[in-house]
């Protein structure tokens, strides 16, 4: 299928969805190939996922910055149960996008599974679309899960 018609139906379908994020990587990619800086897709595909990362990883230390979160209450939420609990959630998640991202590395066209599942997620779950790490990371999961299950 033409990559632009693919594109322009991810468009839809984020404007549909009400994705705002589906639908501006959508457009941003069209425009990108409409334009012919296509030549660039190569570097984007390899360095677009570390710098989404950086730039998320920049909104979540916003309040470091600002100041809304001193070192008092950095200590507090270490030592309460949520905080504790928070903590061995933040290292499962990292732990899970590791393995996503070698889930896409060896099997790339994983993706495309990935992308139409977040598309329903946005659609009929109201989810919000935080990366296909997490979404391989979940997959990877499932199918060891399913090679445990099915090898019994």
């Amino acid at each position: 299928m033409n990559g632009e018609v693919v594109l322009v139906t991810l468009i839809i379908v984020g404007l549909i969805s009400r994705s705002p994020i589906i639908t501006t990587a959508a457009c941003f990619l069209l425009i990108m190939k409409l334009v012919q800086l296509d030549r660039f897709l190569p570097m984007l595909e390899r360095r677009g996922l570390e710098l989404g990362l950086l730039f998320l990883t920049i909104g979540v230390l916003v309040p470091f910055a600002t100041e809304r979160i001193e070192t008092k209450d950095i200590l507090n939420t270490l030592t309460s149960w949520t905080g504790i609990l928070a903590l061995t959630g933040g290292a499962l998640a990292t732990f899970m996008n590791s393995k996503g991202l070698d889930l896409l590395k060896n099997d790339p066209q994983m993706i495309v599974g990935l992308v139409a599942g977040s598309i329903i997620g946005i659609v009929f779950l109201r989810g919000i679309p935080v990366g296909p790490l997490m979404a391989a990371g979940i997959t990877a999961f499932l199918l060891q899960l399913a090679r445990w299950i099915f090898q019994k």
